[in-house]
């Protein structure tokens, strides 16, 4: 069976990378003493996966992963046997079964909700002046690193919500296999429209999300 569980990674934990991460989680199934399940070969490993890496210095609070499971685990065990095993800042939220032929997470993910906090009070108001004007471009240019150097990439279809209440900036944002907008793409963006600097700013990715049989975005952790 596979388990699809929602966690949060705490703020003091923004700088904990993804590997640790990865590491921290095998470590805490192994404890649990779950019926965790393990690769076939000469390196078996625990048959973890995340639906999207977070980047180091975030932090987020409804997170994903997939553990498959050697035996039937009701979700409230396997809620309690994890947080016995976890620190406090790495929490499991809710647990739910789900069939060994459903999707693998990472090819679900569509976009991303994020708040980013800015320290910089006159930086974000004159964000919030210029929001309107910024989004009513034609297009958002800004550089984005690929694999083969920096290219320009426009990601005006890629900001799917946008909303400004005192220093934090609330944006849903494409986060695909093959293209997404990350967060400090949008804000180099949009400081550079607005003549500013980029202040320094705390990220906190809020949700995944994922598409239904309509197409219509849903929280990932529902599909």
């Amino acid at each position: 069976m596979r388990m699809l569980a929602v966690f949060c990674k705490g703020e003091r934990l923004r700088h904990i990378g993804h590997l640790d991460l990865m590491r921290a989680m095998q470590r805490a199934l192994r404890r649990s003493g779950l019926p965790v399940g393990y690769s076939k070969g000469f390196n078996p490993h625990i048959l973890l996966t995340f639906a999207s890496a977070l980047s180091t210095g975030a932090w987020g609070r409804r997170e994903i992963m997939d553990v498959t499971l050697e035996e039937e685990v009701s979700p409230d065990e396997f809620l309690a046997a994890m947080n016995a095993a976890l620190p406090e800042d790495l929490r499991v939220l809710s647990a739910r079964a789900i069939d060994d032929r459903h999707p693998a997470l990472m090819a679900m993910v569509t976009a991303a909700e994020y708040t980013l906090t800015l320290t910089d009070t006159d930086t974000a108001n004159a964000l919030c002046a210029c929001k309107d004007g910024f989004l009513g471009q034609e297009a958002i240019v800004t550089p984005r690193k690929t694999k083969s150097g920096v290219k320009d990439c426009d990601v005006k279809p890629l900001i799917l919500e946008l909303a400004m209440a005192g220093t934090q900036v609330r944006a849903k944002l494409c986060l695909t296999e093959s293209t997404s907008c990350k967060p400090d793409m949008l804000l180099n963006a949009w400081c550079a429209y607005a003549g500013r600097p980029v202040p320094r700013y705390l990220v906190c990715r809020e949700s995944l999300w994922g598409t239904d049989g309509e197409g219509r975005l849903q929280m990932l952790e529902t599909l």
